[in-house]
């Protein structure tokens, strides 16, 4: 028989989950799995456990909980020869990467998805030694998604990012970069800069034209210095799909980048939550994870298809 592990974030969604997760058990051992769990307890040991559930031999890891879980397990994942394939069940404040992969909120839908769907290779972020699904960025305004306090997500959901926001825009300053990507290079001062690897960054749908998702190529947008003005603007621009032609917005296509700040120490996100300090290697693995996604998901965001 097939064997599957449901790694979940027990407070993720006001710990609804949890309510569920009987319901959900049945539906797959009624699918033919053996089905375990493991409940987090603690920062990283999602990542433990998706090591240790490759080492088992597991056909297929769940990750139940928002992005911050999804990006723990597939950095356990990663660092796994046998890579089993992955499922994820969005339950957090903030589920930005199910949400591109058309993987609906409710619990048994994104079940079913699980069972029923489609398996893709999809392309994932190596930053130096850590790995990303959908985003890293930098800029003091990246800071945002892990200073809100996980209990104010908790209590008032994507509300939390906006309120500690506020705090943060009077204090945004340009930051001396180096930018080199593939074969070309850009230095000046920037806001902020966001890679990223699906179509849905930063709470924005509409950011890269065109996505596609195994590829091999990063989204690269780099924020110029701008006033307080032009960065509302642009923002403003970006919920629409019209920031392209913003004269203080540069978007290239990359696999490779490296980053390294001239006279600070940027502060970097992944997926989220604090990701460490320039200098930074990105790397584009392209086609590294197998993950279940529905059908129109891969006629849409996905080239060399590969259906099961």
């Amino acid at each position: 028989m097939k064997s599957a592990r449901i790694i979940y974030n027990p407070t993720s969604g006001r710990e609804q989950f949890k309510q569920s997760l009987a319901e959900v058990l049945q539906k797959f051992e009624e699918s033919g799995y053996i089905t375990s769990t493991h409940a987090t307890t603690a920062p990283d040991d999602a990542t433990t456990a998706a090591i240790k559930a490759c080492n088992l031999g597991i056909d297929l890891i769940v990750a139940a909980g928002g992005d911050g879980t999804v990006s723990e397990v597939i950095n356990g994942m990663a660092q796994c020869e046998d890579r089993p394939t992955l499922g994820v069940i969005p339950v957090g404040t903030v589920n930005d990467y199910a949400r591109a992969l058309g993987i609906s909120d409710d619990y048994f839908e994104a079940v079913d998805t699980i069972l029923n769907g489609v398996s893709v290779d999809i392309d994932v972020g190596k930053m130096n030694d850590k790995y990303f699904m959908n985003i890293a960025g930098g800029g003091k305004i990246t800071e945002v998604s892990y200073e809100a306090p996980s209990r104010l997500k908790s209590i008032i959901g994507p509300l939390a990012y906006y309120v500690k926001g506020i705090e943060f825009l009077p204090q945004m300053t340009a930051s001396e970069v180096r930018i080199k990507f593939d074969d070309d290079i850009y230095e000046g001062k920037i806001m902020l800069f966001l890679i990223g690897l699906t179509n849905a960054i930063g709470g924005f749908d509409k950011l890269v034209p065109e996505p596609v998702f195994n590829n091999g190529y990063f989204s690269l947008f780099i924020i110029e210095e701008s006033s307080l003005v032009e960065l509302a603007h642009l923002l403003t621009l970006a919920a629409r799909g019209e920031h392209l032609e913003h004269p203080k917005l540069t978007y290239i296509r990359a696999k490779d980048i490296k980053i390294e700040s001239k006279y600070d120490s940027m502060q970097l996100n992944l997926d989220g939550e604090y990701g460490g300090k320039l200098p930074a290697h990105f790397q584009n693995l392209q086609s590294f994870l197998s993950i279940r996604v529905p059908s129109q998901t891969v006629q849409t965001f996905f080239e060399h298809k590969r259906l099961q």
